[in-house]
């Protein structure tokens, strides 16, 4: 969660096991998800970052594999003999990281022994619809009003309307202030490489520090025992003007600037970010152009595995 994600969701392999949770409970505490969060969830498919930026809703268990947060899925009962058989593992010389990558994939998937049967995909479906659908605005009046619409479609699904209604009071309970920087943050940083990331995220914290909803969230959520609920200010989302939301990504001249051990590695999309993972609704769209499918269900899935090699 939070920094622990920072720590591990940029790496080209990320493990879950059926004890994993991720979330970025951010702002619930008068914050916003940094720690390269910009960077990540709006690359995530579709508005699904933009969700769990918002709402720093769970993924547990093999969700994760699902929703892309992590690219293997393995029990935790196999952890122990996984490490001793990566710890084994010997490269040549020349070769290159994809190659050396490549061989730690093959050794985790020895260790695969299948995906929970009665733990479908919970953001998939009518849920994934609903999501894209009201999640994709640039504001979050636009996002919230998507959302009330959702709840009183007389056609909707009632596990639809039961997820707006929860959505809707999860969202009411979050920081004004940090929800529109959070959905900001999310709209630019599907345009900003890793270190403008890093670098625009530090300025960003740095402003929070000076904002009242970053001390009460804290106070509320973490130090106060039994928590507390939180006192924004502005405690409404029309209280918080677009100037003051221009304020956070406002870079002051002569401002300190964060230094990067990466000089020079700068991307805009992660580079291995085919290899490991689920394949990406890009490449399942354009093999169903294709006709692919037409070939069978086995030469669909084997043409599938075959982007990961």
């Amino acid at each position: 969660m939070g920094g622990g994600v920072g720590l591990s969701v940029h790496a080209p392999i990320r493990i879950a096991t059926e004890n994993t949770v991720f979330a970025m409970p951010e702002t619930g505490i008068g914050f916003f998800p940094d720690v390269g969060g910009s960077f990540f969830l709006p690359r995530l498919e579709g508005h699904i970052g933009t969700y769990l930026a918002l709402t720093s809703s769970q993924l547990k268990g093999v969700q994760n594999l699902y929703a892309g947060t992590a690219t293997h899925y393995i029990d935790s009962s196999v952890l122990g003999n996984l490490t001793s058989r990566l710890s084994e593992l010997v490269f040549k010389d020349y070769d290159n990281l994809r190659a050396r990558l490549k061989i730690i994939d093959r050794t985790i998937e020895e260790f695969n022994t299948g995906l929970p049967h009665d733990e479908p995909p919970q953001i998939a479906g009518n849920s994934r619809l609903a999501i894209d659908h009201c999640f994709r605005y640039d504001t979050v009046e636009q996002i919230i009003s998507a959302l009330e619409k959702e709840r009183d479609s007389p056609g909707a699904p009632q596990q639809i309307k039961d997820w707006t209604v929860q959505t809707l009071k999860t969202l009411s309970e979050k920081s004004p202030t940090s929800l529109k920087v959070a959905l900001r943050a999310c709209r630019l940083g599907k345009n900003w490489n890793t270190s403008e990331t890093f670098q625009r995220e530090y300025h960003i914290a740095a402003n929070f520090m000076k904002h009242p909803d970053f001390v009460n969230g804290v106070s509320s959520r973490l130090i106060h025992k039994p928590p507390t609920k939180a006192e924004w200010s502005p405690a409404k989302l029309e209280d918080v003007t677009n100037e003051q939301i221009d304020a956070f990504f406002k870079v002051e001249e002569g401002a300190e600037s964060l230094e990067l051990l990466t000089q020079g590695l700068d991307y805009h999309q992660y580079p291995f970010m085919h290899d490991m993972c689920l394949p990406r609704e890009e490449d399942l769209e354009a093999a169903l152009r294709r006709g692919d499918q037409k070939k069978g269900k086995k030469e669909f899935v084997d043409k599938m595995v075959d982007l990961r090699e």
